[in-house]
């Protein structure tokens, strides 16, 4: 008639063990987290010398949709008008949860100066009141990755934005990022 199987505890074990290895690969898998600006407020006007500043404070939601908490180094954002510079954002360091959003201000210094060199445009910009701008970021940082310790991470975050120059609204943007593993 039927043939018993023998079940025996390593075997089961050994099982459960590689369900739970292939889970954690398939689950803990690295994901790009995502940026997006929701607010530019305008904090001071410097008039120096021979240069003029516009100092903002940009308030970016971050998801990190990854398993595992991070840690992050400062770093500096370059703000783009017509491809030229227009100015900087600090990012200060930071951590961040597991699976977790979270909203950062960043202070941003753009240099007036600068735009003029594109000012037909910015005046056509400010008629139409809409205005792109791109930013750039490089982030780096580390993660603790379950039994494989800390990990090193760089994330590239390329961003373009139209923005309303009279009152700062954001109308509309498009970001990317890109998210590099490194050796411990």
């Amino acid at each position: 008639m039927g043939k018993t199987d023998k079940w025996s505890w390593p075997s089961a074990i050994i099982g459960a063990a590689t369900a739970t290895a292939a889970a954690a690969l398939v689950l803990g898998r690295p994901k790009n987290p995502t940026f997006r600006l929701v607010s530019i407020k305008p904090t001071s006007l410097v008039l120096d010398k021979h240069v003029v500043h516009l100092d903002l404070i940009l308030t970016v939601h971050v998801t990190n949709p990854n398993v595992v908490p991070i840690q992050y180094s400062s770093s500096s954002m370059s703000i783009f008008y017509q491809g030229s510079l227009l100015g900087t954002a600090r990012v200060d360091e930071g951590a961040q949860a597991a699976a977790s959003c979270q909203f950062l201000k960043l202070p941003a210094r753009l240099d007036a100066d600068r735009l003029g060199r594109h000012l037909n445009r910015f005046v056509a910009d400010v008629a139409k009141r809409e205005m792109e701008i791109d930013a750039v970021v490089d982030l780096g940082g580390v993660a603790k990755v379950l039994w494989w310790g800390r990990k090193r991470f760089k994330v590239h975050v390329d961003s373009h934005l139209t923005v309303d120059p009279v009152f700062l609204d954001v109308l509309g943007q498009e970001n990317r990022s890109d998210l590099v593993l490194f050796g411990a």
